[in-house]
């Protein structure tokens, strides 16, 4: 079958399509097929060695597709199903992978493989930061970065569902637009405003009782110079590099902030959570609430040029790699 591999981290060019052996399910395992693999940010951190992975490695955490083999023990899924997985193991960038049956869920009738690889990390992401993380409540008003990209479209529309008023942040007037028609209420171009002046100025001077930020380094003062009195700062990517190290006292200076860095693996540890927070998502999927746009495709072997768009900002939505 066909792999990307890197064997050294860098720029997009160390990803390589090369041929390997088909694994074979174990006990408690299942070989996906894949139709459609989703591309995250968490990808390029790990090719980059932000996130240090041991090589030589494969790449990808989430994709969709039919099963082709089934290991001993496993009831859950049978040959033929539709199956979905968000956690890993890294590898998703192939023809096929190997992954454990209870990591892995089933779309349920009406969600295509390719809307379950686009949706699904992204939006049990949405999930857990908006239900569990800091639950929404309506008529918050929140603030999310990156609103038209993949996790915070979904963030952008499933808050809206909640009721809350959203303040989104987004790189050009393409993506305001986009931004809102998924519902933000606010939009800021964060190149030519203040983004902490017009959060105040759209909250009263009161600032956001909680902040999504995807973005990193770039956005890191503006978010906390955002928040309310006793407000959270959820800081959940790099997608511009990694926040600063900073004096915890600058939480307690600023009015007694909160800051976490959560991770959706501990947000879906077990079986029971995982199935909960899929279900939660394609539920919200198919009411209608939150529609999955996918932005753009790229052939497998083409994921270096789905790397250099991704990191270049110059997608919308979710994008994909095809087999």
């Amino acid at each position: 079958m066909r792999a990307i591999r890197i064997s050294r981290t860098g720029g997009p060019e160390v990803l390589e399509l090369v041929e390997v052996e088909t694994p074979a399910p174990g006990p408690g395992e299942i070989l996906i097929r894949h139709e459609a693999v989703g591309i995250n940010f968490i990808d390029t951190y790990h090719r980059t060695g932000l996130y240090p992975v041991k090589l030589p490695s494969g790449l990808g955490m989430e994709a969709a597709g039919r099963v082709e083999a089934v290991g001993e023990g496993v009831t859950r899924f049978a040959v033929g199903d539709l199956a979905a997985y968000a956690s890993g193991p890294i590898g998703a960038y192939a023809d096929l992978h190997v992954v454990k049956a209870d990591r892995a869920v089933k779309p349920p009738e009406g969600v295509s493989a390719q809307v379950a690889a686009a949706a699904l990390l992204k939006g049990m992401t949405a999930e857990f930061l908006l239900r569990r993380c800091y639950p929404v409540k309506a008529g918050e008003t929140i603030l999310v970065h990156a609103a038209a990209g993949g996790v915070g479209s979904i963030l952008v529309q499933w808050a809206s569902r909640l009721g809350a008023t959203v303040i989104g942040t987004v790189g050009s007037a393409e993506k305001a637009a986009r931004a809102r028609a998924q519902g933000c209420d606010h939009v800021i171009l964060y190149r030519e405003e203040d983004v902490a002046a017009r959060v105040r100025e759209i909250t009263g001077g009161a600032g956001v009782p909680v902040a999504y930020d995807s973005v990193g380094a770039a956005t890191f003062e503006a978010t906390l110079a955002s928040l309310a009195r006793r407000g959270l700062f959820v800081s959940f990517g790099n997608a511009s590099g990694p926040v600063p190290p900073f004096a915890p006292a600058r939480l307690s200076q600023m009015g007694s902030l909160f800051l976490t860095r959560p991770t959706l693996f501990d947000y879906v540890a077990t079986t029971a959570e995982l199935d909960a927070c899929a279900e939660a998502l394609f539920s919200v999927i198919a009411s209608g609430a939150v529609k999955i746009e996918i932005g753009q495709t790229f052939p497998l072997a083409e994921a270096a040029r789905a790397h250099q768009a991704l990191e270049g900002r110059d997608t919308i939505g979710a994008s994909l790699l095809l087999p």
